[in-house]
């Protein structure tokens, strides 16, 4: 199941779940926008006994606090923060999407916490957000949420349904679109420098039907950084993990292995 546990940096409430195991082998794991900590239940279940997966809550998102600063030092330091109250490091991180930033960001600076990086879909280059489909803050009910997300591009993903609860006027989710656009406009530039300066062994998983990474630019990391594994899913799309559990997890346990033993 995993525990839920808190911890404070700078005054802002921070929220991980720990789903056990052996805390010399631990995988500290970095949602995507929109998800929550929850997200890595069936991951963590696959790889138990041989290791120990954390989730954590990014501010913004399932339990942790919407703090009023969204910059890229802020989400960065949070992962810092969550990996030395653990007390186990150096960890093995893998972030996917926006969690895929925030981890690969910590790797290049913080390394002493970072033992092996996994990426999950998300490259180093980002213009300015395009438009996209909001999303009502609350529903009357769960049927009308469910409606709502059916006519969607994304349908009843659990990748959201995790954050789904029910609040005092309504549905809704623990993470909101008009909150994350200060984190999304922070993301604007080129964070090659920080991808090339990584030290560690690195895993970096895409799938390509991707609508947020291109495979052109999965190689061009790779070429810009000769500790970079691969492992494209062909016809696969942004959410790996869940789309093709069986094959993440196999492709996962096989770099893990590898990085220990580096």
């Amino acid at each position: 199941m995993g525990q839920r546990h808190f911890l404070h940096r700078d005054g802002v409430k921070l929220s991980y779940v720990d789903f056990g195991g052996d805390a010399a082998r631990t995988v500290v794991a970095l949602h995507g926008r929109a998800g929550c900590a929850r997200n890595y239940a069936p991951l963590a279940h696959a790889l138990k006994p041989d290791w120990r997966v954390v989730g954590m809550d990014q501010r913004g998102h399932g339990w942790s606090e919407h703090a009023n600063d969204r910059s890229r030092d802020a989400f960065i330091a949070d992962a810092a923060a969550v990996i030395e109250h653990l007390a186990c490091g150096p960890v093995m991180l893998t972030g996917h999407s926006f969690g895929g930033v925030n981890a690969y960001q910590l790797a290049a600076r913080r390394p002493d916490l970072v033992r092996g990086l996994i990426v999950e879909d998300i490259g180093c280059r980002f213009g300015p957000a395009r438009p996209g489909e909001s999303w009502p803050l609350r529903w009357d009910s769960l049927d009308a949420l469910l409606d709502h997300m059916r006519g969607s591009d994304f349908g009843l993903d659990r990748y959201f349904l995790d954050s789904l609860v029910e609040y005092e006027d309504g549905w809704g989710f623990r993470f909101s679109d008009a909150w994350h656009e200060p984190a999304r406009a922070a993301l604007v530039g080129d964070w090659s420098d920080d991808w090339a300066a990584i030290r560690c062994p690195i895993l970096l998983i895409h799938g390509t039907t991707s609508r947020f990474v291109t495979t052109d630019e999965i190689r061009r990391m790779a070429a810009l950084n000769p500790r970079t594994q691969t492992a494209i899913f062909e016809g696969a799309g942004h959410v790996l993990h869940d789309e093709r559990p069986a094959e993440f997890t196999q492709v996962l346990r096989r770099f893990l292995a590898s990085a220990e033993a580096a």
